[in-house]
């Protein structure tokens, strides 16, 4: 009997080992997985906005209401005829 009895146990040992050793292989695959998974997602770059051609044009009645107001300035005095000249046509350029 006692024969018997160490062969249970060695084998109750063995097996208690094989399955600790086996359980934590598994859960270090499953942590590396995770963490290449997680690498994968993070260094993919996040989908960008298409850029647009260039940029919205301001509407004519901006325009003309800025026109208006260099108009006022110089009667006031405030421009010039040369500064004038010179906004209006940075205004109408743009």
């Amino acid at each position: 009997m006692p024969g018997l009895l160490r062969g249970v146990a060695r084998t109750a040992v063995v097996a208690g080992t094989a399955t600790a050793v086996s359980n934590r292989v598994s859960r270090r695959q499953q942590g590396r997985w995770a963490a290449q998974e997680q690498n994968a997602y993070a260094a993919a770059p996040a989908p960008q906005p298409a850029p647009s051609a260039e940029p919205p044009a301001p509407d004519m009645t901006t325009k003309i209401e800025q026109l208006k107001q260099l108009g006022d300035l110089k009667e006031q005095g405030v421009l010039s005829e040369a500064e004038f000249e010179e906004q209006k046509r940075r205004l109408l350029a743009s």
